[in-house]
């Protein structure tokens, strides 16, 4: 078998543990199914991960490996890459230097390193220590030709041929400087935005919710800011979300809650409030936790062009037929395999850099 139906197979068998241990975890039946020893480590990981880190709720933990379980079947995988000559890859070392602002946020950058035969030198965020290496440790016991393609490291990196890092626009600065030299790729602060045109169902903008609230808006493909026409309702949206409000009892998001609304009312800003979440008039993209940013615009056209030159700061547009690429409400949170970070081909990158 060759090492690319080698690594397919992995990932087809990992796909199938993942949809399987989600389903477990959602029963309510749990005796009747026989714990192995992985399904017992990856639901231990999962109850201890807000114990490393208090963003990563069970709920967004479970989330996540069910959105992986999904994609990660045959079908899939064959259709993501059957676009790709696989066998022009020359073997490399890549460096990934991964955020962990959600759970298994640079598991695709990792699938691509190996999917295309090449290896991987894992640095992983102080934020994520642990479910990225549960996840190899699993492949590597289904298939042992991984325990020389991925390997961790606390310290420097070296010896290594081409960088795929992820920060903030500060850090970027500083891979640019260090990894430079080398065919790279590296990622800043991106957001994500709505554009409501006035007509939206309340089925929609509830769907909206979930692109808002999910991870509690820390991804770069959650929605930090909506852009709503002069007169819009806003109770009509507020209302909308209402369902979301038990958000509110998590202590970190309700923390930052309090703490950006002191903040707000303190600097007499104007802002609109439901209880748990702040809505604030504001051209720039990234609200803060618990908050969400609006603008108002007068003509769609406008907004267009506007977008258009601000699209570097943008991952995603929910929309509805306001630009051709735009996702549907409620669907952020659950890219394809073909849905590449900043809009950058990872595999692309991968096989043409030798």
């Amino acid at each position: 078998m060759t090492h690319h139906n080698l690594t397919i197979e992995a990932f087809v068998k990992l796909g199938d543990f993942l949809r399987t241990f989600c389903e477990f975890i959602k029963s309510d039946k749990n005796s009747e199914y026989i714990i192995n020893e992985w399904t017992a480590s990856f639901k231990a990981e999962i109850e201890m991960a807000k114990h490393y880190n208090g963003w990563f709720s069970e709920e967004n933990c479970i989330y996540a490996f069910q959105e992986w379980g999904n994609l990660l079947s045959r079908e899939n995988l064959e259709a993501w890459l059957k676009n790709y000559d696989l066998t022009s890859n020359k073997e490399k070392v890549v460096a990934l230097i991964m955020a962990g602002n959600i759970p298994l946020v640079g598991f695709h950058d990792l699938l691509c390193v190996l999917v295309t035969g090449n290896k991987a030198l894992v640095k992983l965020s102080s934020n994520d220590q642990k479910l990225i290496p549960l996840i190899i440790n699993y492949l590597k016991s289904i298939q042992p030709y991984f325990e020389e393609r991925v390997n961790f490291t606390k310290e420097k990196l070296e010896h290594y041929d081409a960088v795929i890092a992820t920060g903030s626009n500060n850090t970027a600065r500083y891979f640019e400087y260090y990894f430079g030299k080398k065919p790279h790729i590296i990622r800043k602060n991106r957001n994500s935005i709505a554009v409501l045109n006035g007509n939206e169902s309340g089925e929609e903008l509830t769907a909206l919710g979930e692109d808002i609230f999910r991870y509690f808006g820390l991804g770069c493909r959650s929605v930090s800011k909506i852009f709503i026409p002069i007169n819009y309702d806003i109770d009509t949206f507020f209302k909308a979300i209402f369902p979301y409000n038990h958000i509110i009892n998590h202590n970190k998001y309700a923390n930052n809650y309090d703490y950006n609304k002191a903040v707000y009312l303190m600097s007499e800003f104007k802002i609109l409030d439901n209880g748990f979440l702040i809505l604030k008039e504001e051209d720039s993209y990234g609200s803060p936790i618990a908050s969400l940013f609006y603008e108002h615009y007068e003509n769609l056209e406008e907004l267009r062009s506007k977008l258009k030159l601000e699209k570097d700061k943008i991952q995603c547009i929910v929309s509805s037929g306001f630009v051709d690429d735009e996702i549907s409400f409620g669907q952020t949170q659950k890219p394809s395999l073909s849905d590449y970070a900043d809009g950058i081909d990872t595999v692309n990158f991968l096989l043409g850099t030798s």
